[in-house]
């Protein structure tokens, strides 16, 4: 046992990961696999008064175990072959039986599970036409027909049940890669949409301050730079998130911005010239770290959103922590809901990330018509469920 190191799993895991970038080691592995079940009757002693096992009958079977290494480049022709080895077989000599078919009956499953249904339905048609006649060769034996034909039914059904649990993984594996894709996409139009809107906005004003009031210019210019660097700084911490899965395992796995970060944006959205205010209400207890992301994100999104199209001069940003959920409301005093701002990407990625979470998001005029608003309802549950 001193030579077996390290978790098992992992050796599990390293087998897996073989076989799956080596098809043709697990065919190869079958193939020997039934070679040994078919030796079994040759080194078996055999009853007195039958012909003695020879060399030229083992070799036979060998010769009809051979093809199942091909099994998956070509089943149908597979097929065909260990049915003429068979043949040949019990035709040419008078070699010990075999209790199952076992070359048969990998090469039927092989068909049903990977082949087209044209392929299986000459599978089947051939097979309803040879296991009568083998039958008949051999024993002309109701029973043995009845046995073969459940045996080779059966391996057809596992072969289908294999094909549909692989369609089904495909298709869940496709829906994940879909998820995760809407997922980064929103992430990244989070990421650059508010700090490319914020740095427009500080260069536009620059040259203005410039002329007006120079110590302003360089406040936007030193604006304009902080808000490069953490938009910076986020996308290396998502692109280190997509490669943690390297060789080198040398990934940052930072967290994602939460409730604590966002005086940070709030300050950053306020050396724009907009007037933000921040407020919380009710029994403020800590949220999941997932939550507190979206929270951080809904309201980046809904400040980019007034910096773009609101031309607004205040927003409001008030976190309202109530029995069952935390609801998040922005809202400024600009033009309302006009065009772009009420059915852009970004309100789509509000909804989307509110959704995730099981909460819902609105979006439209203000208290008494004035201004935007974006509300969102996110079900967080008590402090003690957090800190459990």
């Amino acid at each position: 046992m001193g030579g077996l190191r390290g978790d098992p799993r992992e050796w599990w895991e390293r087998a897996r990961a073989l076989t799956a970038a080596n098809p043709l080691v697990v065919d190869i592995g079958i193939a020997l696999l039934v070679q040994g079940a078919m030796t079994m009757p040759f080194v078996v002693p055999r009853a007195a008064g039958l012909p003695p096992a020879t060399w030229a009958a083992y070799g036979l079977s060998t010769l009809t175990a051979l093809p199942l290494v091909w099994r998956r480049r070509a089943p149908l022709a597979v097929f065909f072959a260990v049915l003429a080895a068979g043949a040949l077989y019990g035709l040419s000599v008078d070699g010990p039986g075999q209790p199952l078919p076992y070359t048969g009956l990998v090469v039927v499953y092989t068909i049903a599970a990977l082949s087209s249904a044209r392929k299986r339905l000459l599978t089947a048609g051939v097979l309803l036409a040879a296991v009568p006649v083998g039958v008949w060769l051999n024993t002309r034996s109701v029973r043995e027909l009845t046995f073969t034909l459940i045996v080779f039914t059966a391996a057809y059904v596992f072969g289908r049940l294999t094909d549909a649990r692989q369609r089904a993984h495909r298709v869940e594996a496709e829906r994940a890669a879909a998820r995760e894709r809407a997922r980064i996409a929103r992430e990244m139009h989070d990421i650059l949409s508010h700090a490319v809107s914020l740095m427009i906005v500080q260069a536009e004003a620059g040259p203005v301050a410039v002329r007006a009031a120079p110590e302003r210019a360089e406040a936007a210019f030193d604006a304009i730079s902080a808000t490069g660097r953490d938009a910076m700084t986020q996308l290396r911490r998502m692109l280190g998130v997509l490669r943690e899965g390297d060789d080198d395992g040398a990934a940052p796995r930072e967290p994602q911005p939460g409730l604590t970060e966002l005086p940070a944006l709030l300050d950053r959205v306020r050396a724009g010239g907009l007037d933000v205010t921040y407020g919380t209400a009710g029994d403020v207890r800590p949220v999941p770290e997932a939550v507190a992301a979206t929270v951080f994100r809904i309201v980046q999104e809904s400040l980019t959103n007034t910096v773009r199209h609101a031309e607004a001069r205040t927003v409001a940003v008030r976190l309202t922590y109530r029995s069952g959920d935390l609801v998040v409301r922005v809202t400024d005093d600009g033009r309302g809901p006009q065009g772009a701002r009420s059915g852009g990407h970004g309100l789509i990625g509000v909804r989307e990330r509110a959704a995730a979470h099981g909460g819902t998001a609105v979006a439209g005029a203000g208290p008494g018509g004035r201004g935007f608003e974006v509300r969102v309802s996110l079900p967080v549950p008590a402090a003690a469920e957090v800190a459990g």
